[in-house]
């Protein structure tokens, strides 16, 4: 599965961003998408999760109730909404998929196969 990630973009404080990760080549609804984040001199971080089907979602503790993961199977799509944007979420975002037969998504980027080439969110303050 070929995957790019949208949607970044300069925003201040308090903003909000929706990023897009579209996938091509294969069944989508058979992977696990996951979103991770690097802020520059730092390790790549869980961000947030959504299971194939869409009914399990798993998310970083710094997102809780400002970030939200969704993903439209027939538009092989999964949107993250960010709300309540802090400076400290600037960072390049990737997404990331990883086929399960069953309903699960992981947080580690170690279980996911396909990366998308990410996308730059920088928060001013």
């Amino acid at each position: 599965v070929q995957l790019q990630a949208s949607g970044g973009g300069l925003v201040q404080a308090g903003g909000s961003l929706r990023l897009s990760c579209a996938a091509s080549g294969s069944t989508f609804s058979n992977y696990a998408v996951g979103w991770f984040r690097q802020a520059p001199g730092k390790e790549r971080d869980f961000v947030e999760a959504i299971t194939g089907s869409g009914t399990g979602i798993y998310y970083a503790d710094f997102v809780k109730g400002r970030f939200t993961i969704s993903r439209d199977n027939a538009k092989n799509t999964v949107y993250l909404q960010m709300n309540s944007l802090k400076p400290e979420d600037t960072a390049v975002y990737y997404c990331a998929a990883a086929e399960y037969h069953t309903d699960y998504a992981p947080r580690s980027s170690y279980e996911y196969d396909y990366w998308g080439q990410g996308t730059l969110v920088t928060v001013s303050s």
